[in-house]
């Protein structure tokens, strides 16, 4: 990895920005915990700025998890079409954003025209997956769990179909992560049983929504994102254990950095 994470390296004279700004869409009543986890993550991993655009009914717990992040709001407790034109607006903001972390129940046609609205590169997660399928996803990044690639599959046959109709990259998430790119694959091995702990898929969509920011393609986003994370997780397993939790595993991104180089 040490190639990619060459790529990374900021200039001598690099001002506040140029490293890259995060919007991340996310968060509910009841995983308010997501999106936070993600712009943490993305701080972390390099970006100068995350900014969450999160639900009226969680924004205060968002807000309170860490002064680092910057917070917006959309309307209730649900996404709806009324609160795209908040969402292109945080978008046009963004260097890079992440759509889907702690998303409960989203309207389908606001995922749709929220993927299909967006200028910058993009990662698509959890919740936003499925509702999003049918959208143009040409140069994004997809981060699903089993039970979402199971949905893709269930539409398309296939993940390796699945990328090469719709143009995107895909990181399917498990003891290994297999990435898909057109006719390629990449597999990563990093990580640790430990990281079956909730969060860390919202890590993994920060980190790789970090690295889109600060101007890596989406490849190599998808490929160098695990490899962090499951070097992260690591790190913390092995002061931690079975007991480490994902801000663990986001505390140690820098030094997975620095392991790497």
């Amino acid at each position: 990895m040490e190639e990619l994470l060459s790529k990374l390296d900021s200039g001598p004279h690099s001002e506040k920005g140029d490293n890259g700004r995060l919007g991340i869409v996310g968060g509910s009543i009841e995983f308010a915990g997501p999106p936070a986890l993600a712009g943490l993550a993305a701080l972390r991993t390099g970006s100068d700025v995350a900014k969450v655009l999160t639900s009226e009914v969680a924004i205060e717990v968002v807000a309170g998890f860490s002064p680092n992040l910057l917070t917006n709001r959309f309307t209730g407790d649900v996404l709806t079409p009324d609160s795209v034109g908040k969402v292109l607006t945080v978008a046009e903001w963004s260097d890079a954003l992440v759509v889907g972390p702690g998303l409960e129940t989203p309207n389908p046609e606001a995922i749709r025209q929220v993927v299909d609205g967006v200028d910058v590169p993009t990662v698509v997660d959890a919740t936003a997956i499925g509702p999003a399928l049918g959208a143009d996803f040409e140069g994004m990044v997809l981060t699903p769990d089993g039970a979402e690639v199971e949905r893709i599959e269930d539409e398309h046959g296939s993940l390796d179909e699945f990328v090469r109709a719709t143009g995107a990259v895909v990181v399917s998430k498990g003891a290994e992560d297999v990435i898909f790119d057109g006719d390629d694959r990449y597999v990563n091995d990093e990580g640790t049983p430990a990281m079956t702990v909730a969060g860390t898929g919202d890590t993994l969509a920060g980190v790789v929504g970090s690295l889109l920011g600060q101007g890596l393609e989406p490849v190599d986003a998808a490929r160098l994102g695990p490899w962090i994370v499951g070097r992260a997780g690591e790190l913390a397993a092995d002061e931690y254990g079975s007991g480490m939790v994902a801000t663990d595993v986001i505390d140690r991104v820098p030094a997975a950095f620095e392991s790497g180089g």
